[in-house]
């Protein structure tokens, strides 16, 4: 059969037209309901369109049907579309995945068919690309639709989309075409992507390198599953070494799927997948457009995709035959989705290879504590990469006491870092100063009242962004133009803005380097994914001097000139009661360092701290990783948190506090299902930030053994109360966060 032929059914289970059939919907109901087998059968798994209330809406045939419904009332599937059935063993994924996360099928169903137009028939259809020159006559929505296919390349648009990304009516697109700027094609809705070719050989590898991938390629040969964490020190080459995996499974005619953290990240590994197979790779993230995100779907469920590089979302896809998951950073928050349905796309990639008999690969020069517990474990197998790749050296890595250091109080850059980085600059070296606060000032202060600015809609302060002359709420988004005078006593010239972000760290590093070029980093300085890329671009290849940036920058760039990396506040993640806090604070600072002397150049990395004796920032000078996470390991292990023992977190909101607060207690009383189990409730207490988008918010811990069988008594537990009017319950398993 050839491998761009979807299996015609892919369990061996048909359905006679007539046959009672399960069909689970993307409806808010969550249970399988029952329908007839439309003319000429069905097979389990057929993607559907079924007659629900009025309306037809999308279901996978999850199977047999019930029969406890009145057969006279039964309907029947209208329509079985025209895509490769859903697999066994995504349906196990599914289930397995919504009961882990307690998330209800018809949720997990939606995670699992994010693509539009998937009734629609095979067809034409016209598309938009660039063309030549430039229009008679240049107005704003026309450069705005140049614009847009300048961003994306040589991909297109349906008349629709460019018409919606640019801002602009149809008829501005057609007058493009008549000229010949922009140019009409008929395309086939879904086409196969270019083939990827195995056996073209990459990079030369190390010692070590080879050693590594000889192992990972005997894996994915023995056609079964396992993980390995394959940790190796910043610029160590791990990505050559998982592309020898990639290149192993696609040899064997399976697909692999590569998770990255951040959108920025694809480009430039991209490029890399192109160097090494001759072909680019399937993409699927918030920036891909709905139409290649329809072709990506599609491809992937019928093997015309053999390798697809995406975000977290990416492991719901309809592989046919999936033998390998990469996840690159796996130690990175953002694998953790944090509303909606609550998943950390780390564990769930595990999930589906077991499912699947495939091999993961979690990669990081930091890893979660979770992953090296179960290296050590032995769940896990363990690749170690210990030295840079070629020429390159681990940065030198020192501690500047700021309680030493005598600056005024609007300075944040002090004399031992500044001279250093003039030093850099006169060597024509690149410095990065890295402050992980956006913005300008995290507060705005009244200095004759001293109220502070915070959201209308949420318990938060707003954040000055002074480049975009706007105050900002970080939790909902929100924003007002910065105010000449207090919005409570009505002072004028009395706001203050207090803190430093890194506009105002640039701002301060203009002062002192102003013949320096200076660039910016920060994910919301940026209008799109491709300009993100662009301007990362545009600093690998020498274009500024000194690099100000968020924790963007700690994401597996590379920096080839970059010799100085100046940690502005090293002490800023160890604040709080975060049981991650010290793991979070050692990787970030560890990656961000990662980022100086990736070329031959040595690099050096200049922590500024108040706490040099704090163990996390000696672990971070000293180099010592193992002894750093066997401490680590041993206080989660007498406090018997995770991975040493589970926790579950109980978000409850509402628009009245009070019934949130009833609620949180009622729960804390009643917990005798999680009792008998021996499971401990804490709480409830409001949440951190108490209110967001105008919902207060209240939380609850639950902790228990490692274990304990947490899911089905939460489930009984949280089963007792019923929701009404405006509460709303989200229960996350295995949170990473608090707020």
């Amino acid at each position: 059969m050839s491998a761009l032929t979807p299996d015609p059914h892919p369990s061996d289970c048909f359905y006679a037209e007539g046959e009672l059939v399960g069909v689970l919907t993307t409806q808010p109901l969550d249970r399988v309901l029952d329908y007839k087998a439309p003319e000429g059968g069905c097979w389990q798994g057929a993607f559907v369109q079924v007659p629900f209330g009025p309306r037809r809406v999308l279901g996978v045939v999850w199977g047999r049907g019930r029969g406890d419904w009145d057969p006279s009332k039964v309907r029947q599937v209208q329509r079985v579309l025209d895509v490769a059935p859903m697999r066994l063993e995504m349906q196990s994924f599914l289930t397995r995945a919504g009961d882990y996360t307690l998330t209800p099928m018809n949720a997990m169903l939606r995670l699992a068919t994010r693509a539009p137009g998937l009734g629609d028939p095979p067809s034409m259809r016209k598309v938009y690309r660039r063309g030549e020159g430039r229009p008679d006559r240049e107005t704003d929505a026309r450069r705005r639709v140049l614009d847009v296919l300048d961003e994306i390349g040589g991909l297109a648009l349906t008349k629709g989309e460019l018409a919606d990304s640019a801002g602009v009516s149809s008829s501005v697109i057609d007058g493009l075409v008549k000229q010949g700027v922009v140019r009409e094609e008929k395309s086939p809705r879904d086409t196969v992507f270019p083939h990827l070719e195995p056996g073209l050989g990459g990079k030369d590898l190390t010692e070590s390198q080879a050693a590594a991938a000889a192992v990972l390629r005997r894996d994915i040969g023995s056609g079964n599953y396992g993980a390995t964490l394959l940790r190796g020190v910043t610029g160590s080459g791990k990505t050559e070494v998982y592309l020898e995996a990639v290149a192993a499974c696609l040899a064997q005619g399976r697909q692999a799927l590569v998770l990255l953290p951040e959108i920025a990240l694809t480009a430039e590994f991209l490029a890399r997948v192109d160097a090494r197979f001759g072909a680019q790779p399937a993409e699927w993230h918030s920036g891909v457009t709905m139409t290649e995100r329809r072709r990506v779907w599609r491809m992937v469920g019928q093997g015309g995709a053999q390798m697809v590089v995406g975000a977290r979302s990416a492991l719901f896809l309809p592989f046919r035959d999936l033998g390998l998951i990469v996840v690159d950073e796996e130690h990175d928050t953002s694998y953790k989705q944090q509303d909606g349905v609550m998943y950390n796309a780390r564990d769930m990639a595990v999930l589906r290879a077991s499912i699947n008999g495939a091999q993961v690969v979690l990669a990081s020069a930091t890893p979660s504590l979770e992953s090296w517990a179960n290296a050590e474990a032995g769940k896990y197998k363990r690749l170690d990469l210990t030295s840079r790749f070629g020429a390159a050296v681990l940065p030198e890595m020192r501690a500047i006491d700021m309680r030493s250091e005598k600056l005024p109080a609007t300075r944040w850059i002090s004399q031992a870092l500044a001279a250093a980085v003039s030093d850099r600059i006169a060597k024509g070296e690149q410095s990065l100063l890295f402050l992980n606060r956006r913005g300008y000032a995290p507060v705005t202060l009244c200095r004759a009242c001293g109220h502070q600015i915070g959201c209308d809609d949420c318990d938060a302060r707003m954040v000055e962004h002074r480049f975009q002359k706007r105050l900002v709420c970080h939790q909902c988004g929100a924003t007002k133009p910065v105010p000449t005078v207090c919005p409570s006593c009505g002072a004028e010239e009395t706001l203050a803005a207090v803190g430093p972000g890194v506009e105002r760290l640039a701002e301060e590093a203009n002062a002192l380097w102003p013949e320096a070029r200076l660039a910016v980093l920060s994910s919301d300085l940026f209008g799109s994914a491709r300009a993100l890329k662009e301007g990362i671009e545009a600093i690998a290849t020498g274009g500024a001097d000194v690099i100000i940036g968020t924790q963007l920058v700690a994401k597996g760039h590379n920096f080839p000139l970059l010799t100085l990396v100046g940690v502005i506040d090293a002490d800023l993640g160890l604040q709080g009661s975060d049981l991650r806090a010290a793991e979070r604070t050692f990787q970030l600072m560890r990656q961000v360092a990662g980022r100086a002397g990736r070329a031959e150049t040595p690099g050096l990395a200049l922590l500024q701290t108040h706490q040099p004796e704090h163990p996390v920032i000696r672990a971070i000078l000293a180099g010592e990783e193992e002894a750093f996470w066997r401490a680590e390991a041993d206080e989660r292990r007498v406090s018997g948190v995770p991975p040493y023992g589970r926790l579950a977190g109980v978000i409850l909101s509402s628009t009245d506090v009070q019934e949130v607060f009833d609620l949180g207690n009622a729960m804390a009383r009643q917990d005798g299902p999680l009792r008998a189990v021996g499971a401990q409730v804490f709480g409830p207490a409001p949440a951190p930030i108490a209110r967001v988008r105008g919902r207060h918010r209240v939380r609850l811990l639950v902790k228990a053994d490692k274990g304990v069988a947490l899911q089905p008594a939460l489930a009984a537990w949280a089963g007792q109360f019923t929701l009404k009017g405006q509460l709303r319950m989200a229960i996350d398993i295995d949170p990473q966060s608090f707020y």
